[in-house]
């Protein structure tokens, strides 16, 4: 299998939390049986990279050593250009109502994130999701936010579903699937806290997670509001 990478780079945490935005984005969109490149953890030791050239690529792979993620490459795959393809309402409106839940800035006209492949559609790089770990303050209020980002969602327009999509996404994602995907964050992605242990900001996720969709009405009002303004 030909694989992507997301790199364990950036010191300070930066890399570990899109590597964990990419992790918990990615399995969320499986449970909601959106398509998604194969997602595997790999280890790069201490050699990786010695003999490449680049001395800039070979500091990024330096400070890469440990657990990283590999992606499924989708050899020959298309960018999704919304003036080409309409998807149906319910898979729109699953991926906009996914998206608000997660809070991802990076689903936009301009950078869809999404490939057409053996004429299906696939979402790539989560990312620039839970945009929420990068101040670790006050959580707990941030899960409420209604995300206004969703009005540049590429998706929006489409998404006449909404509601119906949030029903069926509530059924699937229940406290107990959401605990076995944040349990799948390696402690070493999180040891960029002083205060806090793995656990306890495993713990963190999984309260942000679980808030965010109980009141997910907030999200999906906030998306609807602006789906009526491109009206």
């Amino acid at each position: 299998m030909i694989l992507n990478m997301w790199l364990n780079s950036g010191g300070a945490g930066h890399g570990t939390r899109a590597l964990i935005a990419e992790l918990i984005g990615g399995e969320i969109a499986r449970c909601l049986q959106l398509r998604i490149p194969e997602i595997v953890f790999l280890y790069l030791d201490e050699a990786f990279g010695r003999t490449e050239g680049d001395e800039e690529i070979q500091d990024l792979l330096k400070n890469s050593q440990g657990i990283n993620l590999g992606l499924h490459y989708l050899s020959g795959a298309l960018t999704y250009d919304p003036a080409v393809t309409t998807l149906p309402a319910g898979l729109a409106s699953r991926i906009v109502w996914m998206d608000a839940f997660l809070t991802n800035v990076d689903r936009t006209v301009k950078n869809t994130n999404m490939l057409i492949w053996n004429k299906e559609l696939w979402l790539i790089d989560h990312g620039a999701c839970l945009y929420f770990h990068s101040n670790w303050d006050d959580t707990q209020q941030k899960a409420l936010n209604p995300f206004p980002m969703i009005k540049e969602h590429v998706l929006l327009q489409q998404a006449n579903q909404l509601l119906e999509a949030d029903a069926f996404c509530k059924n699937i994602l229940t406290n107990d699937t959401i605990r076995e995907i944040v349990d799948l964050i390696p402690n070493d992605w999180l040891n960029w806290s002083d205060i806090q242990t793995p656990e306890e900001m495993r713990e963190i996720y999984f309260n942000f997670l679980t808030e965010r969709l109980a009141y997910s009405e907030i999200f999906v009002k906030e998306a609807l509001n602006a789906k009526e303004i491109l009206v």
